[in-house]
């Protein structure tokens, strides 16, 4: 198969009506900052449990497309022991890999930071694709400050996202594109809304300079919301924000956009993308998820490191990844919450 069919065919088994991602992509000082919250030992054994408890819920396949694992994720197996990504693969949802290798200070730009990665990453994806995976993400982040994010770091932050597609297309991956504005501060919504729309302005045309394929991409952005220290707005202020600023940024031949939930409640978040499917139910692309710890809190505490838990953790998973089905095609109700 051609790239360009292995793309196209990865799209397509990613974007799909009531379906969307699972990040479950942790690198190893979150998924100990998880655990320790429960009470759990981050060892390679838990987290291999862990995981294996969310890819082989049964069911998830129906509300769930596409996975983001960790490197280690790739080799481990289920306790009956089958790879993490063919189990994922047995229920239709495509294996994907998280490539970045965190971020750091970016240099003469104070308070900006920049992810690194890029050396070797054509070497790395050949390796992954013999594990299974298809897809890549990669996660530029953005801090709201008097000064920030600066003109210089979101022209470098952009910078590595487009090259960092541009190698996965090379290489037959779909590249997850995630530029997140991040909620901590006491920023108002319409600050956030300006910032996020001078990023996304700043990746559309770096990714256009590297010829990146748009149509072979997806999406991943936070959504418009007020900072962490101010009143939450409701989901149709978030809703109309949101979409205001990607109809301005996001050209339409995207077929994705994947939102992070970004520190939102599991609720919040689903009500949010519930919220943007009501409204921009005409809008060019599907509007979906790619959330982590808004899909995985429930599961994660019903869990608490204990085997005999596995079944109320995969039904907490299975009731969240359902609602936000629902989200995705504007019929979710707070009161599904009870059900």
């Amino acid at each position: 198969m051609s790239h360009e069919a292995a793309l196209q065919a990865t799209i397509g088994d990613l974007v799909q009506s009531g379906r969307g991602i699972l990040a479950a992509d942790e690198s190893a000082p979150t998924i100990a900052k998880r655990f320790q919250a429960i009470g759990v030992e981050s060892t390679e054994e838990n987290r291999r449990a862990y995981r294996a408890l969310l890819l082989s819920a049964p069911g998830l396949g129906a509300y769930i497309s596409g996975v983001i694992l960790f490197e280690e994720t790739l080799a481990q197996k289920t306790d009956d022991g089958r790879l993490l990504p063919a189990a994922a693969w047995e229920q239709q949802i495509v294996p994907g890999i998280k490539v970045d290798k965190g971020k750091i200070p970016l240099a003469l730009s104070p308070g900006d930071e920049i992810t690194q990665g890029l050396d070797g990453l054509a070497q790395r994806l050949a390796g992954y694709r013999e594990q299974g995976a298809r897809f890549a993400k990669w996660r530029e982040v953005y801090a709201i400050g008097k000064h920030l994010p600066s003109v210089t770091g979101m022209a470098a932050n952009a910078e590595m996202l487009a090259r960092y597609a541009a190698v996965c297309q090379s290489e037959g991956f779909v590249p997850i594109v995630e530029p997140e504005v991040l909620m901590d501060g006491d920023h108002g919504l319409a600050r956030c809304a300006d910032v996020t729309e001078a990023v996304l302005h700043a990746v559309f045309h770096a990714l256009h300079r590297h010829h990146v394929v748009l149509e072979h991409m997806l999406l991943k952005p936070s959504m418009v919301v007020p900072g962490k220290t101010q009143p939450k707005a409701d989901p149709e202020t978030v809703a109309a924000a949101t979409l205001k600023v990607l109809r301005r940024t996001v050209p339409a031949a995207v077929p994705g956009i994947h939102f992070l939930s970004g520190g939102q409640g599991p609720e919040e978040a689903t009500a949010n993308l519930n919220a943007l499917n009501r409204i921009g139910e005409a809008s060019p692309w599907r509007l979906s998820i790619s959330y982590g710890r808004a899909l995985q809190q429930p599961a994660l505490h019903a869990w608490g490191g204990k085997s005999g838990n596995v079944p109320a953790a995969q039904q907490a998973l299975l009731k969240r990844a359902r609602l936000n089905s629902l989200a995705m095609q504007g019929r979710y109700t707070a009161e599904m919450e009870n059900d």
